[in-house]
């Protein structure tokens, strides 16, 4: 019998899973903003998706459908999320735009931060929290030291 990987090639250590009311819908969205390709979906009984997975450029996010039974719940029923999900990509002022042209919501708009990052931060509109980031320069410990207690943030 053949060796099973207990970490899939497909698979990072850390994967985000998303409960979404809506999680059809969140992949439409996703697939627009981020560019995402789906992976898979496993629709229920009554046709909210128990699991899906999407790639977001090399890593995979999964998710699915609010569950109340189950104790399941996305940011929207929550009244927010804690969480905030960061894309490292190459141009983050044109995914920034993409995705706020596919609906999510500015919550800090890009800006060039002083640990070497252009950064911006959205809302989507099924409540989940997204940084995005593109590394634009590169800062030593004592300079991200030195902004940081000048009152950074």
């Amino acid at each position: 019998m053949p060796q099973v990987k207990p970490v899939p090639d497909w698979m990072h250590t850390v994967t985000p899973h998303l409960i979404c009311d809506g999680a059809a819908d969140a992949i439409e969205f996703y697939k627009k903003a981020f560019n995402a390709v789906e992976m898979m979906r496993l629709p229920g009984p009554q046709g909210k998706l128990i699991h899906a997975s999407i790639r977001i450029g090399d890593s995979v996010v999964m998710l699915a459908d609010e569950f109340p039974e189950w104790g399941s719940f996305g940011p929207n029923s929550l009244k927010g999320s804690p969480v905030t999900i960061h894309l490292q990509v190459e141009d983050v002022d044109t995914l920034f735009e993409q995705a706020v042209s596919a609906g999510a919501e500015v919550k800090m708009p890009v800006q060039d931060m002083f640990w070497g990052d252009r950064y911006g931060y959205l809302e989507d509109p099924f409540g989940h929290h997204w940084a995005i980031a593109t590394h634009v320069r590169d800062v030593s410990p004592e300079e991200l030291q030195e902004a940081a207690l000048k009152g950074c943030c």
